[in-house]
């Protein structure tokens, strides 16, 4: 298989990873020779692997480490930089000059921009007003915030001071904020007044209204002005404008809390479509080392980079977006829709800005191709080097798409990994060709393996994606589960002592990752394993269709595959489309992998981060409760498959 593109030796030359195999080479006198040597030996020495990726990017520590890696049998337990004191804002506010900070585009509104200097000294001042405030090393202070300037100052003034800090996006319901922070129960919430969507504002306040009286545990609430110059506040009991809770001061300096490397700094949460969602506490040490890790060497981020990532504040990739300050590149923020007010938007951002790295989900990506938009006719993306995508698989005709109507000449890394490790396991690399479909690689110090069901590691056939060796940035722990029992059932169960994550996945022969679906939907029609991700990959590339879903059923003793599919405009799903998407299917994959039903619906649920709740949906078709639909952006999306007739017969 002929790559789809390939690094200059220029490139190549210049890349970050290039400098750092020589540094490798140097500090342990070692011969690699590329990234598959370096790749091999990370995974075989992973205490000098870690060690070097802390020396080669600059941790700033008050205290050395006394001992790299204290490993245990169950994984769980495990220990990195045992005796190492750091703080995670300092590392991220390690520069302090005049540089480009952030730059925020709001949907329709004017760029913010802020310098190193500038933040440097908001922080500070917010940093004033939480001690102020009561807040303490280990209190959780949450964000129900849009992604803004704001809440990145008050996100690292909390963990300047060892607070814990946790967020959703402002388009969570109220139970599904509840669900979250009722758990963790913060001190201080900060929340905009609003935000901006699709050409319209949605106030937040009377939701913050009913959220606070279900959360005694907050003593403070913090009005960010963003829809309004000054909402009134006055019915909101405990709350303050934020420019009169931060400090006036001027000239402050942080005061660094030195904490271990696992102390805690943010609580991330599963989706939650299947039950109360789960508290993944995640420490700052392997937070930092993994994020500087993945930004240098995978991303091949620099200083004069400018880096995007199209997330909201709900979901891991803006944590991971945020830690790219660390390198001191300028990060890219924009809140609010990406088709708003035509496709062309983010596009548009990008030229503006000269936007180095672009990074949105394969949602994003297809949608944009659904558009008709072809971005590198209409826009000057020259700055452009790499483009990531994640959420879920990226389809061949999406590789193709982007190379043909978006660029020729970028990386285009498709990562995958997870909020439950805030990070990837499969990720790009500046010096490896892109393959159609495929990952570049797995990411470097993780043992990354494709199971069959004995346990046993294959290649070039499919999989169950683990890990089979520890690393810096699995959680440290649960939230309230003082035993490890949901922490142990969420990752453990299946392959004892070895992280099983669930994705469907085959390792290929160019060392890359090729990614199916996730395993607990994987489709088991007559005792074959069918990744959702290879129809998806046939039915979305069809004019007729703008949505899908794929889902199995318990059937007379075996499993049917069932496929719902919203009709593009002007589309109709009749018997000539069903039979076309059929012969679509069978032609490009297996007569297995043909639905034994083609359903319509008028839209298809999905998370608020963009992901298909193919286990949502079969639980509605089986008549099981979905516990949890303030996860979904739709939820009202999921009442129609209880009544789809065809389903009971």
């Amino acid at each position: 298989m002929r790559p789809l593109w390939e690094p200059s030796e220029e490139r190549i030359n210049n890349a970050n990873i290039t400098r750092f195999i020589q540094f490798v080479n140097d500090k342990y006198s070692l011969g690699l020779k590329g990234y598959q040597d370096l790749y091999q030996w990370s995974v075989d020495k992973r205490e000098e692997f870690w060690v070097a990726v802390w020396d080669f990017c600059g941790v700033i520590v008050s205290k050395p480490y006394d001992k790299v890696l204290e490993d245990s049998p169950t994984m769980i337990g495990a220990k990195w930089f045992v005796g190492a004191r750091l703080n995670f804002a300092e590392n991220l506010l390690r520069f302090r000059d005049d540089q480009p900070a952030l730059v925020f585009q709001g949907e329709g509104q004017q760029k913010v921009r802020i310098t190193y200097a500038q933040l440097y000294d908001q922080v500070a001042r917010m940093a004033q007003a939480l001690k102020l405030a009561g807040v303490r090393t280990g209190d959780r202070v949450a964000g129900y915030v849009p992604n803004m300037i704001e809440t990145i100052i008050a996100m690292l003034a909390a963990t300047s001071m060892g607070a814990v800090w946790s967020s959703c996006s402002p388009d969570f319901g109220i139970k599904g904020v509840l669900d979250r922070f009722g758990q963790i129960e913060p001190k201080i919430l900060f929340t905009a007044n609003g935000y901006f969507y699709n050409g319209k504002a949605h106030d937040s306040l009377e939701k913050i209204s009913g959220i606070i009286k279900e959360l005694p545990s907050i003593e403070k609430i913090v009005v960010i002005p963003y829809t309004q110059e000054r909402s009134d506040i006055s019915k909101i009991p405990n709350s303050v404008h934020y420019q009169d809770f931060i400090s006036k001061d001027q000239g402050l300096e942080i005061k660094f809390e030195q904490l271990p490397f696992d102390h805690p700094l943010y609580i991330m949460y599963s989706s939650g479509t299947t039950g109360l969602p789960k508290c993944m506490v995640h420490g700052a040490g392997g937070t930092l080392i993994q994020h500087l890790k993945e930004h240098v060497l995978h991303v091949d981020l620099k200083r004069d980079d400018k880096i995007y990532y199209f997330t909201t504040c709900g979901w891991m990739m803006w944590n991971w977006l945020v830690s790219g300050l660390a390198i001191g590149a300028t990060v890219i923020l924009f809140d609010g829709s990406p088709f708003y007010p035509d496709a062309g938007a983010i596009f548009q951002l990008a030229q503006d800005e000269k936007m180095t790295i672009f990074g949105t989900s394969a949602r994003y990506i297809a949608g944009v191709e659904k558009a008709g938009l072809k971005p590198k006719e209409k826009y000057d993306l020259s700055s452009l080097k790499t483009m990531c995508s994640t959420g879920s698989p990226l389809s061949e005709e999406s590789f193709q798409f982007v190379y043909r109507d978006i660029k020729d000449d970028l990386d285009l890394a498709s990562i995958s990994g997870g909020t439950d490790i805030i990070s990837c396991f499969a990720l790009g690399c500046p010096v490896l060709p892109v393959y159609e479909g495929e990952l570049q690689t797995r990411g470097l110090g993780m043992k990354v393996e494709a199971y069959d069901l004995r346990g046993k590691s294959v290649m070039g056939q499919q999989g169950e994606l683990v890990c089979s060796a520890t690393f810096p940035s699995q959680p440290i722990y649960f939230w309230k589960d003082p035993d490890n029992k949901k922490y142990r059932s969420a990752y453990f169960d299946m392959f004892p002592n070895v992280w099983h994550h669930g994705d469907f996945v085959e390792i290929t022969e160019h060392g890359g990752v090729k990614i199916f679906g996730r395993s607990d939907a994987t489709l088991n029609p007559a005792g074959v394993r069918i990744g959702t991700a290879e129809i998806y990959r046939v039915v979305e590339a069809m004019d007729e269709i703008a949505d899908s879903i794929v889902v199995g059923q318990n059937w007379e003793n075996d499993v049917r595959v069932l496929l719902f599919v919203k009709p593009a405009p002007n589309s109709e799903l009749n018997d000539d489309l069903k039979n076309k998407i059929k012969k679509n299917i069978r032609d490009n994959t297996t007569p297995r992998h043909v639905p034994a039903l083609i359903l319509p619906v008028s839209d298809i649920p999905c998370t608020l981060n963009g992901k298909k709740v193919e286990m949502a949906v079969r639980n509605v078709i089986e008549g099981k409760p979905v516990t949890n639909k303030d996860a979904l952006a739709n939820p009202e999306a999921l009442d129609q498959f209880a009544t789809i007739k065809e389903l009971k017969q």
